[in-house]
């Protein structure tokens, strides 16, 4: 079954929200072996959606519309997809009984408008909207499916997985299974990973190999469809086999991670602890691992050392280090990452000291950074990047290699 959503809202087309529930639905119906080759969004305009609907019947069997449900007048996707399928409307005694019992509830009255949220395709199953007012449907007409879910996610989401995948399910003739694994690789750019496996990907079938760039990063999606969802994986097992033969240097972590989450289950399993001195990534390493529930339990703290005063002052960085060295220096870094380790009584001690740009500092070219790391008992190791890019791109990437840099030393170490 071929598929395409229809997000329908002006609010999407001026920027206001984000089309979330496309993501969703997409995830959620390649999961039953359904294909979403299709997304489309309109307007509150009946002419335009209708001009859509039009197209998707030429190019899809199963068309899901998000939004338009609601009780304004603006709100005209029953009416419109109705007189696009010849179909009437009627009231859906069972939603209408809800909405009543809600406006009795809350001792609001009931204004003729939201009857309107009652409505359903004349024919249609009635999706029961356990989280709001307005139903949604689903309804086979000719050779195609329709169904009508609302714009909000808190309604969409537990509609759709409860009650519309197995309206949808019960329609297909076949239900292969199709299963995704994301590959994230950091260190090498889009171009020389897709070189690396150019061969791979011209000669593609099942499963299907899709490299994306995203963030200073890039992931690989493997997607396989089979009746049998082991035999799915399987098919990806081997294809990440040969991936990993080939880029497994690069390799951190699958699906939705990311270096620091990865940074912190190292730092977990083997129960150690950190401190960090940041100096042109200002916090930004603390802030992205205390984003993550459990941080407390390896951060023991850090400092924003921006200046050379405060480096000196509360990282105690030697003056000498500085005249002779500079504050952009392999020295400096050591420094700071030896002593925020023993002045907060951590077990690793983490620095970045750099050029974020856009001008040069020190002699040294804007993205000129040196990430120290301190394991203790072992001698502390610094790295010189050069890295490229804007400002906050810089300061991005610098936490993200340090990231990198810290969990290789973890296993190299085998810490």
């Amino acid at each position: 079954m071929n598929a395409e959503i229809i997000a329908v809202g002006s609010e999407l087309l001026l920027g206001q929200i984000n089309n979330t529930n496309a993501r969703f639905l997409s995830s959620q119906l390649a999961s039953i072996g359904v294909n979403v080759f299709f997304h489309t969004v309109v307007g509150d305009n009946p002419v335009r959606l209708k001009s859509a609907l039009e197209i998707a019947d030429q190019r899809s069997e199963l068309i899901i519309l998000t939004g338009g449900l609601g009780p304004t007048k603006d709100d005209l996707t029953k009416e419109t997809i109705a007189s696009h399928l010849g179909v009437d409307l009627e009231i859906d005694e069972v939603a209408l009984t809800s909405i009543e019992h809600y406006f009795k509830k809350t001792n609001r009255p009931m204004t003729e408008n939201n009857r309107k949220q009652a409505l359903i395709l004349k024919g249609s199953l009635a999706l029961k909207n356990d989280h709001g007012m307005a139903p949604g449907m689903f309804l086979e007409k000719g050779n195609h499916y329709y169904m009508l879910l609302p714009g909000p996610p808190s309604e969409l989401e537990p509609m759709f997985a409860k009650y519309g995948i197995p309206a949808i399910t019960e329609s297909m003739s076949e239900q292969a299974r199709i299963v995704s694994r994301v590959l994230r690789f950091f260190g090498i750019g889009e171009a020389a990973l897709d070189e690396r496996l150019d061969d791979l990907i011209e000669n593609q079938t099942n499963p299907t190999i899709a490299p994306l760039a995203s963030e200073s990063e890039v992931t690989v999606r493997l997607t396989a469809r089979h009746q049998i969802e082991d035999e799915a994986i399987l098919l990806i097992d081997e294809a990440e086999k040969e991936i990993q033969s080939r880029l497994g240097q690069y390799f951190y972590g699958y699906d939705d991670t990311s270096l620091v989450n990865e940074l912190m289950k190292s730092l977990q399993s083997k129960s150690l602890t950190i401190a960090a001195a940041e100096s042109l990534t200002g916090g930004m390493f603390q802030e992205q691992l205390t984003s993550l529930s459990g941080a407390s339990s390896v951060l023991k703290g850090g400092v924003v050392c921006y200046t050379n005063v405060a480096k000196v002052n509360l990282v105690k960085v030697r003056e000498e280090t500085i005249a002779d060295h500079g504050a952009v220096s392999a020295e400096c870094a050591q420094e700071l990452a030896e002593n925020v380790a023993s002045l907060l009584g951590a077990d690793i001690g983490i620095s970045f000291t750099g050029v974020a740009g856009p001008g040069e500092l020190e002699g040294h070219p804007a993205g000129t950074v040196f990430v120290g790391i301190y394991l203790k008992g072992k001698p502390t190791r610094t790295e010189k990047l050069q890295l490229a890019g804007t400002r906050e791109m810089n300061r991005v990437r610098a936490v993200k290699h340090g990231c990198r840099l810290l969990i290789n030393s973890l296993k190299e170490e085998k810490l």
